[in-house]
């Protein structure tokens, strides 16, 4: 069955922390508010490489270094997000560590997501027509709409 708008449940938002994803955001929280009684999840992927990388890092300066990037990207979530979700939201937030594009559409399959918001990063068409961006991938194998926020 096909998501109507005033079917609108589930809300996905996509972030990596960008003035673009943080510009998604507002779009999707106000969805979230548009819909009385919709859950909004906020979904940041970790890429592998880059997760190897830090996970290097840290535990040269932590023994406990998963627990510490949690607490840094908890912190970076009430910072930017959390603080502008009013109660009445029902608001989760969940990690992925792996291609972006790739775990972005399994999380939103796995939870059956209404809508699905994420920012497009500026960059030419060109590069865009040879390489792809995210945004593109996801719009173009999403099983939900999907809204996809310029960067104005």
């Amino acid at each position: 069955m096909t998501a109507t708008p005033d079917s609108i449940k589930k809300i996905l938002c996509c972030t990596d922390f960008s003035e673009n994803a943080d510009l998604a955001f507002s779009y999707a929280l106000d969805a979230a508010l548009h819909y009385p009684g919709s859950i909004l999840y906020l979904l940041h992927v970790i890429p592998e490489p880059e997760s190897q990388f830090w996970r290097t890092y840290i535990y040269d300066a932590d023994n406990d270094a998963d627990e510490k990037a949690k607490r840094d990207l908890d912190a970076k979530v009430d910072t930017e997000y959390r603080s502008r979700v009013p109660q009445s939201v029902d608001f989760r937030v969940e990690f992925r560590i792996g291609r972006d594009y790739q775990k972005i559409l399994e999380f939103a399959d796995s939870i059956q997501a209404d809508l699905l918001v994420i920012g497009r990063q500026g960059r030419s068409h060109l590069r865009a027509f040879f390489f792809g961006g995210v945004a593109e991938r996801v719009a173009s194998r999403a099983k939900c709409p999907v809204l996809v926020v310029p960067l104005k």
